[in-house]
């Protein structure tokens, strides 16, 4: 030491450094987790957008074929000489390749009426073991005819 006056410091103490990495550290295991939250919540997204594009791709087969019955059930193969056969073996291959082999789907019809309902398992999203989610999709495919009273 000199003698009269104090040295200054030069560079940093242990403690300082550890203080500095525990910060870091969490820092980045928080960056980390949102970064797997926003994986888990853009492949929900991702589902939910191919479960509507299927079902806009069914209801314009339908509206297309109006002449047949979309509510019977769906064929183990497909049929390309019946066209509902297809569509609805398309609608079901689509359904199980697009969102997992236990995803469904379901066609009903009221009064000209079609609601198509395709349900699959979002638990990743969720953070549950049983998380269900469905997209229904309901449209008119012609137009009532006019009653005269």
């Amino acid at each position: 030491m000199r003698a009269g006056g104090q040295g200054s410091q030069q560079g940093m103490t242990l403690v300082e450094v550890l203080v500095a990495l525990v910060i870091l550290g969490v820092g980045l295991l928080g960056a980390a987790a949102f970064q797997l939250n926003a994986l888990k919540y853009t492949d929900s997204a991702r589902m939910t957008s191919q479960a509507s594009f299927i079902a806009y791709d069914m209801m314009d087969r339908i509206r297309a074929n109006a002449a047949a019955d979309y509510s019977i059930a769906p064929p183990a193969s497909g049929n390309p000489d019946v066209a509902r056969d297809q569509d609805l073996f398309d609608f079901n291959t689509n359904i199980a390749s697009s969102l997992g082999a236990t995803a469904t789907g379901s066609i009903t019809v009221n009064r000209q009426v079609y609601t198509i309902t395709i349900t699959w398992d979002d638990s990743r999203a969720a953070n549950a073991a049983d998380s269900r989610r469905s997209f229904v999709l309901s449209s008119r495919t012609a137009i009532d005819p006019v009653v005269i009273p």
